[in-house]
Order: structure tokens, then C-alpha cells, then sequence
């Protein structure tokens, strides 16, 4: 399973902490989509803790973390 995290707007929806297996993703990029969540949306995005792209791979035992940007001033 693939652990995905998300954080302050990006939960909206989706809650805290979801769980994808394996086999229906291959990248960070496919689990955006799975939920449709558009890559502009997302500042941080780490896999394992480290600063990822859309593009990068992912496997079974990962975590993934999901940032909006955020906004203040």
C-alpha cells in the first residue's frame, strides 16, 4: 500500500490520511490524478519526507504528502 497524506486544503474532501495499493499507481503524478487534485495545486509534494516532482516513481511502503500553497502575508 501507498500512504497518502494531505494537508490543509487539499484534505477538503478527502480526509488526512488515505491508503492506495500498490498496483494503481506507478508515479506521484497518478495518485494526483486518482484524486483529482490538478499538479498547479500542489506546492510541496514529498515522497519519504523528500521534496518530489509529479513524475517520480513510487512504490508499495511509500508515503506520500501532499501541500497546497499557502497564502499570507
Amino acid at each position: 500500500m501507498i500512504e497518502v497524506r494531505f494537508f490543509a486544503t487539499l484534505r477538503e474532501g478527502r480526509g488526512k490520511i488515505t491508503q492506495v495499493p500498490a498496483e494503481e499507481a506507478s508515479t506521484a503524478g497518478d495518485l494526483l490524478r486518482r484524486f483529482n487534485i490538478p499538479a498547479d495545486e500542489v506546492a510541496i509534494l514529498l515522497i519519504n519526507g523528500f521534496h518530489s516532482k509529479p513524475a517520480d516513481s513510487v512504490k508499495d511502503g511509500d508515503i506520500i504528502s501532499l501541500f497546497p500553497p499557502v497564502g499570507g502575508g
